[in-house]
């Protein structure tokens, strides 16, 4: 089989190889699959870099979610069959095939095509988990979204909507502004203006109640700016490279809470909630209230241009590698 590895680390376009390996086995408690389509992740460019929390030793393959169909059961692998349609959450996926534990896969239905179903996972999970089980965001709070149209900042958008929550989305030009609006957002703020006095006046000077960062940096100061009172504000990585400091007389002085979320603990430490947060993700698929934005797809051969794309800034939503049909 053929399989994107990274061979040397830096810039996705020199840093992965395209090599022919042996299709691997599935182990016991694994199961072999057959990959459908990969979304690419800032994740999968940190990677590349040696610059993710994880570092695997090289050569590695990249790749952290994808959709894929079950081509074979490992030993004592049970409530699986060989042909259904799944998504996965792991690093190695992209490549033709991949094993990978059985208790990490969750079904999708058919009205899940691949390409979408391929960015439904890390991102949909990242934003379910960090406005409902760190926020607890309730219906008719304000919602306050950075990088409001990429990957999982169209999810948070989407998933504050359903969630009864008043949205505000921020980004970096006007010519992502409308995807956000399509995502449901009620305002739209360019980070080029001043996000907090935006945020004050859209509110009326209340504040945003949550406040989804995956940014850091500028994004960060601007959140504990226009945090309301009782406000959570949910940290999701450092996209903007800046890993911000907070003086901790503020939350005191104003009673807010700065939340992590590491999605990954969850896959690891609780997959049972993992679980059920798939089961809610599909209904509201099903329901219409919730559909990955993709901004273009590239095939197999192309998978490198995927990742490069994705680590300018200037993609809306996903951008998705076609491994098979």
């Amino acid at each position: 089989m053929q399989a994107w590895r990274v061979t040397t680390l830096g810039e996705p376009a020199e840093a992965l190889t395209l090599t022919t390996v042996p299709t691997p086995r599935p182990s016991a408690g694994e199961v072999l699959v057959r990959v459908g389509a990969v979304a690419a992740n800032f994740p999968d460019v940190l990677l590349a870099r040696g610059e993710y929390q994880v570092k695997p030793e090289l050569p590695f393959t990249p790749g952290v979610e994808c959709s894929a169909t079950v081509a074979e059961l490992g030993e004592g692998v049970t409530g699986l069959s060989v042909g259904e349609r799944i998504v996965v959450p792991m690093i190695g996926v992209l490549a033709e095939y991949a094993a990978v534990p059985a208790n990490a896969v969750r079904r999708i239905p058919e009205s899940l095509d691949n390409v979408r179903a391929a960015g439904l996972m890390i991102a949909y999970q990242t934003a379910w988990f960090a406005l409902h089980r760190r926020a607890q965001i309730q219906s008719g709070e304000w919602l306050l979204v950075h990088a409001a149209a990429g990957g999982v900042g169209a999810a948070a958008v989407q998933l504050g909507v359903a969630a009864g929550a008043r949205v505000i989305g921020v980004v970096g030009s006007e010519a992502k502004a409308q995807v956000v609006r399509d995502a449901g957002a009620e305002h739209v703020v360019l980070r080029s203006d001043d996000v907090a006095a935006e945020v004050k006046r859209i509110t009326e000077g209340r504040g945003a109640n949550v406040a989804f960062d995956p940014v850091g940096g500028a994004a960060f100061e601007a959140s504990t700016r226009s945090i309301a009172f009782e406000g959570r504000i949910v940290v999701i990585g450092f996209a903007s490279g800046t890993i911000p400091e907070l003086a901790m007389n503020r939350p005191l002085i104003k009673n807010y809470a700065v939340l992590g979320l590491y999605w990954g603990l969850y896959q690891e430490r609780a997959p049972e909630l993992v679980a059920e947060a798939h089961e809610e993700l599909i209904k509201l698929f099903e329901a219409g209230k919730i559909s990955p934005v993709v901004d273009h797809t590239v095939p197999f051969a192309e998978a490198p241009a995927a990742l490069t794309a994705l680590a300018t800034g200037n993609t809306v939503g996903r951008v998705v590698v076609e491994v098979a049909p």
